[in-house]
């Protein structure tokens, strides 16, 4: 593999020029142990059906099992063992629409998802996975439920004015992000010498370093970073802001994947996923995980996906 920051350890990690991925993994992991045993069995064999018959399928099933990487608060197993995140509760809203009555988790680690879902241990992956071309030339995606901006954690009252990487390397702060961030390369892009960035694990490491002081500016998702704030009285988080990614601000987006074959349950669960946005629903669903208005999008997979 590639360095960290081209590495999908899981969630808010990979950049590549064509478009980044997303995250790292966080709490919920020691969770997942519990539930590996209930997922380890495979799905039925693909069908030679064109579009797919898998949708049939888990309609005579009534159940759908979902591939998720541990990861708050986009996929992951509560402290009561339950499966919850932005995704999996998504997930039940809308296959419940399409006649499956219930969704089991299977989980893995981010890196194993795409090969899992390709080697049939389960029928889609509900992970938030952020959309880029180089996952979908292996995959084909739902539209995105979401869209995600950056944000920086700085010291009370922002002394240094950081509000984008081209301010982290003018201003010449310590900047800090987390393992197999994507922020790694948008700071290198923005021309921030990448031996000088101070890795930690994850946005709480990160917090804890601004405050203490070793570095000026930790860089996550503009949700991570809101979230991780709120009870800090030393630290505070900057206006959400679009990165540069090959000379042009970047938006990033993250939706369900699902076999190539599967166009007929992926083109099903699209038209109940346009109709939660529409409605304001989907925001509703959403919103327990920290998500706001800012987060919800128009994008589409296509575009995220290169045209």
């Amino acid at each position: 593999m590639a360095p960290p920051h081209r590495t999908p350890l899981r969630g808010i990690s990979v950049h590549r020029p064509s478009g980044p991925a997303r995250r790292s993994l966080l709490a919920g992991v020691a969770a997942l142990g519990a539930l590996g045993a209930a997922g380890c069995s495979r799905v039925a064999s693909a069908s030679n059906v064109e579009g797919g018959d898998l949708l049939d399928r888990l309609r005579a099933q009534g159940v759908a099992r979902l591939g998720i990487a541990g990861e708050i608060p986009f996929g992951y197993i509560s402290k009561d063992g339950e499966l919850t995140g932005e995704a999996p509760e998504l997930a039940k809203v809308i296959f419940k629409r399409l006649g499956v009555d219930r969704v089991q988790p299977v989980p893995t680690e981010f890196g194993s998802l795409i090969p899992g879902l390709a080697s049939q241990q389960f029928d889609v992956v509900a992970a938030g996975m952020y959309i880029n071309p180089e996952r979908c030339e292996q995959v084909i995606f739902s539209d995105p439920d979401y869209q995600m901006l950056d944000s920086f954690i700085v010291r009370k009252g922002n002394p240094l004015g950081l509000r984008d990487y081209r301010d982290v390397v003018k201003k010449k702060a310590k900047f800090a992000t987390g393992t197999g961030y994507a922020e790694i390369q948008y700071a290198v892009e923005a021309g921030y010498k990448e031996s000088d960035i101070l890795i930690v694990p994850d946005q709480v490491a990160g917090l804890n370093a601004v405050e203490a002081g070793r570095v000026d500016v930790f860089a996550g998702t503009a949700l991570t970073t809101r979230e991780v704030v709120k009870k800090s009285a030393k630290a505070e988080v900057t206006e959400p802001f679009k990165p540069i990614v090959d000379g042009e601000p970047h938006v990033d987006g993250g939706g369900f994947a699902f076999r190539p074959t599967e166009t007929k349950l992926r083109d099903a669960f699209n038209a109940e996923l346009a109709k939660l946005k529409e409605s304001g629903e989907l925001l509703r669903i959403l919103k327990p995980f920290g998500f706001t208005e800012a987060e919800m999008t128009d994008l589409t997979a296509k575009e995220l996906c290169g045209g």
